[in-house]
Formats: structure tokens, C-alpha cells, sequence
């Protein structure tokens, strides 16, 4: 299986043409970006987001080309310390264009299958995936690009299953 790079993966964001559609799956993500302001935002110290400003410029720019950018996060109830904070910071997101929905674990529909193995995932234009990859220490290994017509339709029917199914973040209170 090949992999690329998250860099890579993000260049993806300058090709596709509608929409971008992200499921995450995990409690809790190691991404080296993170580690500082995530370590301050334990200690309660203030959190300096600047790591943040080349993703939400890149979102600004696409969703100011009429392009959407969603995601859900599936998350265990209570949440993990990663996921607390991942909703601490969720308004950043927002504001950048990304419209966001969280849907706990024990509100998935009944008998669901999360297809490529229960990875987390990009769907682009219901066309093409990139689907993470970790290692068991939960760091990111790299994304494995799939377009199989079978895989992408699965991962398009259950976007659209867990999208009506999920909680607007404006609306979600943990």
C-alpha cells in the first residue's frame, strides 16, 4: 500500500471541485503540530493557535470559492481529554468555512459498517478517498488514496447516513 504524506494530502484541496467531506473516528490523534498548545491547553495555560493558520487560510480560500468542507467526529461519551479539546477549538474551524457535526459512538445507526478497515477518511467529490493510515501509538502514518467505484460509493452512502444522523457543533453541547 502506498502512502502520502498529510502535506500531500492537503494538496488535494486544490483539485477537487464541490466538496470535501472528512470522517473522523478516533478519541484521540498524535500530530506533532499539536503537541505544544495541546499539552498548554491541559495546564490551562493560553494556547497560541497560529499552528492552525495554513489549514483555516486554505479552508477561507476554497469555501470562499463556493466549495464545501464538512466533517464529522465520531466520539466516545465522555470525551477524551484530545476530543475536549478538539471541541474547545472547533469554532476556529467554523469560522474558517468547515461546517462540523459530532455524533457519539452510541448514536451510530444500528448495525453500520464503517468501510476501509474503520479508518478515518477524505472523500472528495464522491469520487475519490484518502483514507488515514496510523500506527498503533496513534501517530498519522500517511493517507492511502482509493477510488475503487465500490469503496467511494459505500463511503458516500454512509457520509449521507451519519450526516443526518450527527449533531451540528452549534448545537452539540457534551
Amino acid at each position: 500500500m502506498k502512502l502520502i504524506s498529510s502535506a500531500k494530502r492537503n494538496q488535494l484541496f486544490e483539485s477537487f471541485a464541490q466538496d470535501a467531506f472528512h470522517l473522523e473516528l478516533r478519541d484521540d490523534y498524535s500530530v506533532p503540530d499539536e503537541d505544544s498548545p495541546f499539552t498548554s491547553w491541559l495546564r490551562g495555560e493560553t494556547v497560541d493557535y497560529s499552528y492552525m493558520e495554513p489549514w483555516t487560510q486554505l479552508i477561507r480560500r476554497v469555501t470562499g470559492e463556493g466549495k464545501t468542507v464538512r466533517r464529522i467526529r465520531v466520539v466516545t461519551e465522555p470525551h477524551s481529554p484530545y476530543i475536549q479539546w478538539e471541541y474547545a477549538t472547533t469554532a476556529l474551524n467554523e469560522e474558517a468555512g468547515e461546517e462540523i457535526r459530532w455524533l457519539p459512538r452510541r448514536r451510530l445507526p444500528q448495525g453500520v459498517a464503517l468501510p476501509v478497515g474503520g479508518n478515518d477518511w477524505w472523500l472528495y467529490d464522491d469520487r475519490m478517498l484518502a483514507v488515514g493510515h496510523f500506527d498503533s501509538d496513534g501517530t498519522v502514518l500517511g493517507s492511502e488514496i482509493i477510488e475503487d467505484e465500490c469503496t467511494v460509493a459505500e463511503c458516500v452512502r454512509l457520509r449521507d447516513l451519519l450526516w443526518a444522523a450527527a449533531t451540528p457543533h452549534p448545537e452539540y453541547k457534551p
